[in-house]
């Protein structure tokens, strides 16, 4: 019994559990239910990016490619459209359901505004209804069928509007091209299909010539279609398929035209021949590289990243995102490397350039609403242009920063560090990260990122490095203070800017001048003290040396009395010695080589007695002599201590000859003479004496 009890509970354990299990399951499947979006038709919007649409596209060729190819063909060759016309016709509605179709999702393709996509409905088929699209779609779906009730069921050249929808081929071709990993294959591949539909076109123009003239006529037009090898519609379009080929290629030899006709449709074909075929498919390899190379100058290489990620094996959804953000450069024409475009041109010119593909872009930031036009001319050229995908960070806060950003189209959100939390909106002529490269005093993060901004749709942005910006700004202070005073208002909403920091920097600064002041002014004022003790102890040194000149001079009038008296007398004893008589001159003047002072020994008494009175005169004169000597070595002893007590004063030379400074130049003593006070200047040969102190 108790075990029975016991497989019982068990049991109801079990069957609790399973119906848990099973209420689990079902939950889950209407959650899962409930997140797969109901698409209504009704709102129904068709994004441009998106894999429908180029699908669409894809499918869009078809019905073109059919109208070009089989217009004509059934026009020309009447035996294929005698024989499938009602497989012409069901393939010709069926594109016309196609063309309409196209035309209804032409009502509901979204475009892109501000990088975002366009979702309302209203403005959407406004948008389509004021393009020339809408015009050609139309005119394309008008229902000229209804000739056939007048032409025949056997003339579909009525059709012929049909052509007007062949924009969307070369939508789709682009398209294809910017998908496709081998984008040089793809357009020979492009470039031989159109070579195709024209040798088609120029084949069924000749059957239908030949058919003009008369199948058989002459060797040039197509032969009779009585013989049974030439009656089959196969042979009939192979046939003129190579004869066109022949004519437009210009390989083969062609018979020789007859009449009018042929000559002016084989001169038509020659001319198509070397204006087309000729340049193209000769040059075909240079059209190729030519634009391989436009494609590297204004767009990116796809090819080299496609490459590198298919080598490294990156997942899917990255290889995705890489080609969408590509596919919108190629569909939006947008261009990241102006740089290197404008680049051959001179300077005034892409200036011109830049500043009128982005002034009105830089005219709606508030910072350079205001500026002179030279400011924007520095800019526009140091912009770089950079586009950021939905939901891609642009910057992320803490993060260190090296430029700033100016918002061209687009918008962006400033969020939360979950990624969700919306603070705020920047739509275009925006700008923002300046508060990290203008290092402004105070911030708490310093020159890192203070928030957190993502792309919500395709962002065309301009980056400003900080490197160009403190440059550019150097010159515009009042561009550079409103820059600051922006980022200290959002630094102090934001609670980052230490206030008690700025102040404290600033009290810094006034004392730091205060001390350099006086330090500068305590400096000049021991300028002043020296100067002034150094002019008092020259005016010193200058009145004992004038005490000291009137000393010496006391006694100086007599003895240059003598002196003079002196030199008198010997000059009149020369003149006697040259007055004689003419008897015993060569003697005397032998005797005046050898003996100058004593002369007319030899001769008479008169010269005997002259020179006897000579000689006491000399006596006299040494007597003289001997006390100049004396006051000589008095004045000598002075001078000697008035020299070592003013060495830097002039070298004990008077103060007269000392200020004297004739008019030829500064005055330089060569001689000095103690006993008469006097100098000789050596450039005049002038005395300077300090009794008169003047010139003698």
């Amino acid at each position: 019994m108790n075990k029975n009890r016991w497989t019982r509970l068990f049991e109801r354990q079990r069957m609790n559990k399973n119906e848990e299990e099973s209420k689990g399951q079902e939950s889950t499947l209407k959650k899962k239910k409930d997140e797969t979006p109901k698409t209504n038709w009704k709102e129904w919007v068709i994004d441009p990016s998106e894999e429908f649409y180029y699908t669409w596209l894809q499918i869009m060729t078809l019905p073109i490619c059919y109208n070009w190819v089989i217009i004509i063909c059934r026009t020309c060759f009447y035996t294929i459209e005698e024989a499938y016309v009602a497989t012409w016709l069901t393939l010709d509605y069926l594109c016309d359901l196609v063309y309409v179709l196209d035309t209804i999702i032409g009502f509901r393709t979204g475009f892109l505004e501000q990088g975002i996509l366009v979702r309302d409905l209203s403005r959407l088929k406004t948008r389509y209804l004021r393009s020339s699209r809408f015009k050609w779609d139309m005119t394309s779906l008008l229902p000229t069928d209804l000739l056939y009730l007048q032409l025949g069921i056997h003339t579909p050249l009525v059709r012929v509007n049909r052509f007007l929808r062949t924009g969307r081929l070369n939508e789709a071709l682009d398209r294809m091209e910017t998908r496709t990993s081998f984008p040089n294959a793809f357009r020979v591949a492009k470039l031989m299909l159109y070579i195709f539909v024209l040798i088609h076109w120029n084949a069924c123009i000749y059957f239908s010539l030949s058919n003009y003239i008369g199948f058989g006529a002459d060797p040039w037009v197509y032969p009779n279609i009585s013989h049974p090898e030439f009656a089959s519609m196969r042979r009939q379009y192979f046939y003129c398929f190579w004869f066109s080929t022949l004519i437009l290629t210009t390989v083969g030899d062609t018979p020789t035209p007859e009449r009018e006709e042929e000559y002016m449709f084989l001169i038509a074909d020659m001319l198509i021949a070397v204006l087309v075929f000729a340049s193209v498919v000769g040059s075909m390899g240079d059209v190729i590289s030519s634009l391989r190379d436009r494609d590297n100058v204004f767009f990116p290489d796809h090819e080299l990243v496609k490459g590198y990620l298919r080598s490294h094996r990156i997942s899917k959804e990255l290889q995705k995102r890489v080609n969408d953000w590509y596919q919108h450069l190629h569909i939006n024409k947008k261009i990241t490397r102006e740089n290197e475009i404008l680049q051959h041109l001179p300077m005034t010119l892409q200036t011109a350039t830049a500043v009128s593909v982005h002034l009105p872009t830089l005219s709606k930031v508030t910072i350079f609403q205001n500026c002179e036009n030279s400011l924007l001319e520095q800019l526009v050229l140091k912009l770089t242009p950079q586009v950021y995908s939905p939901g891609e960070y642009v910057c992320k806060k803490g993060d260190v920063g090296h430029e700033m950003y100016i918002i061209k189209e687009g918008k962006l959100a400033v969020v939360a560090d979950d990624g969700v939390t919306q603070f705020a909106v920047l739509g275009d002529g925006n700008f923002f990260g300046e508060i990290s490269i203008l290092n402004i005093k105070g911030n708490k993060s310093g020159n890192r990122r203070t928030a957190n901004i993502r792309s919500i749709g395709y962002s065309d942005l301009f980056s400003l490095s900080k490197e160009d910006l403190t440059e550019t700004l150097l010159e515009y202070p009042a561009a550079k203070r409103l820059l600051e005073e922006k980022g200290r208002q959002i630094l102090t909403k934001m609670g980052m800017l230490e206030e008690a920091v700025e102040g404290e920097g600033e009290v810094e600064k006034t004392e730091d001048k205060v001390n350099r002041l006086e330090g500068i002014l305590e400096m000049l004022q021991t300028k002043l003290a020296r100067l002034i003790a150094e002019l008092e102890s020259s005016a010193r040194k200058m009145m004992q040396r004038v005490d000291q000149l009137e000393l010496q001079t006391e006694g100086w009038e007599g003895i240059v009395a003598e002196g003079a008296q002196v030199e008198i007398e010997e000059r009149a004893k020369i003149k006697e010695r040259e007055i004689g008589d003419g008897e015993g001159e060569g003697e005397r003047e032998k005797e005046d080589k050898e003996e100058p002072l004593v002369e007319g020994e030899r001769g008479e008494g008169d010269g005997g007695e002259e020179s006897l009175g000579e000689k006491d005169k000399n006596v006299g004169g040494n007597e003289i002599n001997e006390e100049e000597k004396e006051e000589k070595e008095i004045i000598k002893t002075e001078t000697q201590q008035d020299e070592k007590e003013d060495e830097n004063d002039g070298g004990g030379v008077p103060e007269a000859c000392l200020n004297y400074t004739p008019a030829s130049g500064p005055a330089v003593v060569a001689n000095y003479w103690p006993t008469t006070g006097c100098i000789v200047l050596p450039t005049s040969g002038d005395h300077c004496c300090p009794q008169k102190s003047v010139l003698q």
